[in-house]
């Protein structure tokens, strides 16, 4: 059995369907970037897995404790949040608070640590992302990078069982773009669970170990990234390489 299993995941917005039956496994550890065209359902996807969005059908699996995604009980609602953690593109994260108190406020309020235990959890995870000498500052005074940093300790301190990241570097200017897929980078090599979406190709090749090319509600093609960008098996997804210039141009870290 899969560690993590999605079942038949469908979301329609009025009569337009936007996630047909999806269906997908993720073994423990994986890296999972989804790619494809804008508007085509990725952080739909993404936003259902978490209840942000409501489906109209689906299940999700961690490790065989099975979610119905159509459940309405908060119980069971909350429940689920516990196994996710969201890393979105506009960082979210509370003004008046500190970078320290963003990453501890989920370990008080949620996880009823005390203060204490979820300032040294905190000031663990924000050195883990190179923020520990911004720890006191308010996000008016970081950089987009940094406060995206912030939000990834603030998910990370929460230890989710599945950690989604919703195109984490679309907000960002293309200069600060880097410390944060290096971020992203080391979160992956420590073993944590990470469906990723995002348009950073490059960074795909290199940090994940599967990739989806998700088009019109529908998985069309799922594969290591040489098997996604070098030998592509779908002429949609060549045509989809191929105007994004990543077609037979490929370099890989191994």
């Amino acid at each position: 059995m899969s560690y993590v299993e999605i079942q038949n995941l469908s979301k329609k917005f009025g009569n337009n369907i936007i996630l047909d039956q999806i269906s997908l496994e993720v073994n423990k550890g994986d890296v999972v970037a989804i790619i494809g065209p804008s508007g085509t359902g990725k952080s739909t996807f993404l936003r259902c897995l978490n209840l942000l969005e409501k489906p109209e059908s689906g299940d999700i699996s961690f490790d065989g404790n099975k979610f119905d995604l159509t459940d309405k009980s908060r119980k069971r609602q909350l429940e689920l949040r516990q196994y996710t953690e969201m890393v979105f593109q506009q960082f979210n994260l509370f003004r008046q608070k500190t970078a320290l108190e963003n990453v501890m406020e989920g370990l008080i309020v949620v996880k009823k640590k005390s203060r204490e235990e979820a300032r040294k959890i905190a000031e663990e995870q924000l050195f883990k992302v190179g923020m520990s000498d911004r720890k006191n500052h308010y996000p008016v005074h970081l950089s987009g990078g940094q406060q995206q940093r912030v939000a990834i300790a603030r998910a990370l301190a929460m230890e989710p069982e599945l950690l989604l990241m919703d195109e984490p570097t679309s907000a960002l200017d293309p200069e600060l773009v880097g410390e944060v897929l290096n971020t992203i980078k080391k979160v992956s090599q420590e073993g944590n669970t990470i469906l990723l979406v995002t348009h950073e190709m490059n960074f795909v090749k290199s940090a994940a170990n599967r990739v989806i090319f998700l088009e019109n509600g529908k998985i069309i093609e799922q594969g290591t990234p040489r098997e996604i960008f070098g030998h592509p098996s779908s002429k949609r997804l060549q045509d989809f390489l191929i105007q994004i210039n990543m077609l037979s141009n490929v370099e890989y870290v191994i």
